[in-house]
């Protein structure tokens, strides 16, 4: 059903003005910072641009080892954004996320220790083994942009995006997230393995690395040894990237068909429930977000069509008799946007 088309090339010319020229240089460049360290994965990249440009949380669903950490590690970088990561366990209580208050011994008086959470880009790793109570306290800060401690309230960052990652639901020690969790991510993407080449390319890399020498000892280095604090952009430029993204054309045609697919999720008869309205703004936003990457200055069909899946599917549950009877989350889908053609 996805496409996963190329969005990589010379920079195109944009009759909307110099801003979509340079929030499309802005992307190709850190693409192209990214091609250095990470093999392959370019439909990924491609996710979490659109994640940063729209403000929206991204979550990658896939098994451990596939590069996750270090590809949000590599555009956190790119960017000159305040990184950090948290990794999800059983053990795990919201304070550890959030933060809390704590008795200065100095004078004796509580303050306030903020979290990880207090971060422009936080990497919220494997957050389906923590505990509900647990997850449940990211939804303020992923939807408000803000957080409770002590009874205080105080704002997160700006920008301020989660990336999270989660294994699949049948390995042992997960947590399913709730639908209100789930809704709360722009888009929810399903990593795969690389190809026979990319993979030959990864270990033909790590193999020419060597050692890293410090402190009289060495240790092997590793592809986050290739991570540079060099010249890099911006919060500024990122800024000025998000402004041409909403400066993108939306036409009446395309609401239309976003608005049409997200009532026809609600009125299947093989669904126990479909999207929200939200899903609809989601799909709208990552389209102009990705109409940037392509370099345009409007969004076409085919950007409706790249994105369902990582827009929808999350949002929607495949009733037990029709599970029973064969369908799939993905086969109704693409049904329904069969429909829409």
């Amino acid at each position: 059903m996805q496409t996963h088309t190329k969005t990589t090339g010379p920079a195109p010319s944009f009759p909307a003005g110099q801003a979509a020229a340079a929030a499309h240089q802005f992307v190709s460049n850190i693409r192209e910072r990214v091609a250095k360290i990470v093999v392959g994965q370019d439909v990924v990249v491609e996710r979490v641009m659109i994640a940063l440009l729209t403000g929206g949380h991204l979550l990658l669903q896939g098994l451990p080892g596939l590069g996750k950490t270090l590809l949000v590690n590599t555009i956190a970088k790119a960017v000159n954004l305040d990184f950090k990561r948290v990794q999800f366990t059983v053990d795990m209580l919201p304070s550890d996320i959030v933060g809390s208050e704590i008795i200065d011994p100095k004078t004796g008086e509580f303050r306030i220790h903020r979290g990880p959470v207090f971060a422009n880009l936080l990497l919220a790793d494997e957050i389906n083994r923590a505990a509900p109570k647990v997850q449940g306290a990211m939804l303020e800060a992923m939807q408000e942009r803000k957080v409770t401690i002590g009874g205080q309230t105080l704002k997160l960052p700006t920008p301020f995006l989660v990336i999270a990652t989660q294994n699949p639901v049948e390995q042992s020690g997960t947590f399913e997230l709730p639908e209100a969790q789930l809704d709360r991510f722009m888009l929810l993407h399903r990593l795969e393995y690389p190809a026979k080449e990319e993979e030959q390319m990864i270990l033909q890399r790590q193999i020419g690395m060597g050692l890293r020498h410090e402190q009289g000892g060495a240790v092997p280095r590793s592809a986050f040894d290739l991570i540079e604090d060099g010249e890099s952009s911006s919060i500024g430029d990122l800024v000025s990237a998000m402004e041409a993204v909403q400066a993108v054309h939306v036409s009446e045609v395309f609401i239309k068909h976003c608005v049409a697919l997200v009532r026809a999720t609600r009125e299947s008869k093989l669904l126990d429930f479909g999207c929200s309205p939200r899903a609809g703004l989601a799909l709208i936003n990552a389209a102009r977000a990705r109409a940037v990457i392509c370099g345009r200055a409007h969004v076409i069909p085919e950007d409706l069509f790249e994105l369902a899946a990582d827009v929808v599917l999350h949002r929607i549950r495949v009733s037990y008799e029709a599970s029973a009877a064969g369908h799939t989350g993905a086969g109704v889908l693409e049904s329904l946007l069969a429909n829409l053609a």
